[in-house]
């Protein structure tokens, strides 16, 4: 595969496509669709834009590096073309003159990394760029890729392959640092796969390391091999959730820390893992606590995190495994209603209970020895009465998900069973999600100080799925009922009596409070709170729940959707790269992934952030004052049979979206900087007026 990765057709050389990566980028599928390599050039040329959208693919000495996974793609290729005229991909010391398309398969995740990593650590070398830039023929750009990505020359149609020259011992100063790395954040969205690509990068930017990373994303895992792991000298952790299959990297000199950290500082993690691996001292990975399945190590011993991290971790996992279940119970619950009315609330258990599909109720309905007149009959009133009432059922466990999975994050899979009962006990005295919060975190306390026990060999391989669990539940079960409930219960009748009493201004106020949480940090931990408190009261099923979820839900819109109209409307004020984030940034927006917002925030947070939180607290000052209901906890507005006041809803939006977009693009004005386009900046300064006046 990799001598064939590229050929002389995939090479252009001084050409000038045009001004902005998305001309280069085109050009460069194209000659990728016309060597047969991938089925549209412009199915190609989007995939790798949305890419590009992301994050400015950008890299030291005026390089850059476009590169996606594509349904269109047939095999891993590379397209590269030497630009007359330098083009910005957002890179740290300027535009780009060298670009190189990296195209793989939708599946070829291993392949994508490696080739990605590989080109990286060469594009870093000096003496690699001069090679390049002096090529005089496609064939020699073949050639210099050929021997760095595959390890040895290719033969081209032009140029003989010389032959490989032997190895030779250069002593200590040659030794290879190899770190696996783990990188993932509660959605698995877009942090995740930043993470990783920052580490990479500064892998590449480093000498003597190789990385190899395991991204534990949503849509996929693309899992170390067993012996890139037996090979690591030391191991990066960079995750909001628990590590999944901890235990396989037991025994290796472990750097921890969020997600976030990852991005902002990969260099810096890249050199602690280097010095952990030349440490005897180092934090490790826990070994197994004598349980026979390896996973019921996952959450491991400290490793370098404190206890404050570790629960906000596991917290943050029950969330993410509570979600999707929260997903799909709250939108079962929507279709019932869309199929039955309002009414199925009140039928739904008498119809699903007393007929089938071969005796469907009439008009009228029995319920509680009185029969209740609906709006529809017939197969809609049952269909909408058996999507609620599974949606219910969905509901009901939901607190027991969220407590079982905090547990999980803290003492793996011994903890699932102990942290699943005390939720449920939790839901049955109505101490709702606080109690399942607390009951996950004991659960999980209990049963990692059970792992942690010596036992006797014979017993060891009892206590994960006997005695841990056993002794874990018990212990929950006594505390609740003995101790924690009544004050939790009292604690959470309070919270719901206060939700529900909010109208006018009380409400608005939780809106605007909300909505600043939503938007201070687009994804991390202060919007997870907020979405947390959202997404756990709808297992409550009452109004005043509904009408913050909403809330939440449209704050969280904003970001994106007030970045995308500030690009469009002012795009003097933003880089060529921001400008195709913002294209981006209306579908992410409309989704509910906040993250779409991430970049711009990354390259001027003080005047980015701010303008969000003041878009984000005016919609969800206006959802909450309009009374919007969401039984959906995400979807944006794809999930708009989900949301009650739909039409105010959007208006919500619209009118934070303005202001966070009015608000951004006023600051820019005033305070032009950086991130204003250079070529605007350069044009605008002979005429003596500030960058990005005027549209």
């Amino acid at each position: 595969m990799t001598e064939t990765i590229i050929t002389p057709e995939l090479v252009e050389l001084d050409v000038s496509p045009g001004a902005d990566p998305e001309a280069v980028i085109r050009r460069l599928a194209g000659l990728v669709a016309a060597a047969g390599r991938a089925g549209s050039a412009e199915a190609l040329a989007a995939d790798a834009l949305a890419r590009e959208a992301s994050a400015g693919t950008g890299v030291p000495g005026g390089v850059a590096i476009p590169h996606c996974r594509s349904e269109t793609v047939a095999e891993p290729t590379l397209a590269f073309a030497r630009l007359a005229d330098p083009v910005d991909f957002s890179g740290p010391d300027g535009p780009a003159d060298l670009v190189f398309l990296i195209a793989a398969p939708a599946g070829a995740g291993k392949a994508h990394l490696k080739i990605l990593s590989k080109l990286a650590r060469a594009l870093v070398k000096p003496d690699f760029r001069a090679r390049l830039r002096g090529a005089g023929t496609p064939a020699d750009i073949v050639d210099a890729v050929a021997e760095r990505i595959a390890g040895k020359p290719a033969a081209s149609p032009a140029t003989p392959a010389p032959p490989r020259p032997e190895p030779v011992d250069a002593g200590p100063a040659t030794r290879i640092t190899r770190i696996a790395a783990v990188t993932a954040c509660p959605t698995g969205i877009a942090h995740t796969y930043m993470a990783a690509d920052s580490l990479a990068q500064a892998a590449a930017d480093a000498e003597g390391v190789e990385l190899t990373v395991e991204t534990q994303g949503s849509s996929s895992t693309a899992v170390l091999d067993p012996a890139v792991i037996a090979a690591a000298d030391a191991v990066i952790f960079a995750t909001d959730v628990g590590v999944r299959d901890r235990g396989r990297f037991a025994g290796k000199p472990v750097v921890e820390s969020g997600v976030k950290r990852a991005i902002n500082e990969p260099a810096a993690m890249i050199a602690e893992a280097v010095a952990a691996a030349a440490d005897p001292g180092a934090h490790r990975v826990a070994a197994d606590s004598g349980a026979a399945d390896p996973a019921a190590a996952e959450a491991g011993g400290p490793g370098g995190l404190g206890w404050g991290k570790r629960i906000q971790q596991a917290v943050m996992t029950g969330v993410s495994y509570m979600v999707p279940f929260v997903a799909a119970a709250g939108l079962l619950i929507a279709l019932g209603f869309l199929f039955g009315d309002y009414d199925v609330t009140r039928v739904a258990q008498a119809v699903v209970a007393d007929h089938t599909l071969w005796d469907l109720p009439g008009h009228d309905v029995a319920v509680d020895g009185e029969l209740v007149t609906v709006r529809r009959e017939g197969l809609a009133l049952y269909l909408g009465a058996v999507l609620f009432t599974t949606g219910q059922a969905g509901m009901g466990v939901i607190v027991a998900i969220l407590s079982a999975f905090i547990a999980f994050g803290l003492a793996g899979r011994p903890g699932i069973a102990p942290g699943f009962i005390g939720g449920a006990i939790s839901a049955t005295i109505g101490a709702g999600f606080l109690g399942g919060l607390v009951t996950g975190i004991v659960a999980g306390l209990i049963a990692l100080g059970l792992a942690s026990a010596r036992v006797p060999r014979w017993l060891g391989s009892l206590m994960p799925v006997v005695i841990i669990p056993l002794l874990a539940s018990a212990g929950v079960g006594l505390l609740m009922f003995l101790l924690l409930g009544r004050p939790l219960t009292s604690l959470m009748e309070g919270l719901e009596s206060w939700l529900g009493s909010l109208s006018g201004g009380s409400a608005a106020l939780l809106g605007v409070i909300v909505g600043l949480m939503m938007c201070a940090d687009m994804g991390g931990p202060i919007n997870k709170a907020a979405y947390l408190f959202a997404t756990a009261g709808l297992s409550t099923g009452d109004a005043a729940s509904m009408r913050v979820m909403a809330a939440v839900m449209a704050a969280g819109m904003v970001p994106p959707l007030a970045m995308a109209l500030a690009s469009a409307l002012r795009p003097r004020l933003f880089t060529p790269a921001e400008r195709e984030n913002g294209k981006a940034g209306w579908l992410l927006g409309a989704s509910f992934i906040s993250e779409g917002a991430i970049p711009f925030a990354a390259a001027d947070p003080l005047r980015v952030i701010p303008s969000m939180m003041a878009g984000g607290a005016v919609t969800g000052a206006l959802s909450m004052a309009f009374g919007a209901a969401s039984h959906a906890p995400h979807g944006g507005v794809f999930v708009f049979f989900a949301i009650d006041g739909f039409g105010w809803w959007l208006l919500a939006i619209a009118a934070g979206t303005v202001v966070g977009a009015t608000a951004v693009s006023l600051l820019k004005h005033l305070r032009p900087g950086a991130a204003a386009d250079p070529g605007v900046a350069d044009a605008t300064a002979a005429a003596a007026a500030p960058a990005g006046a005027g549209t």
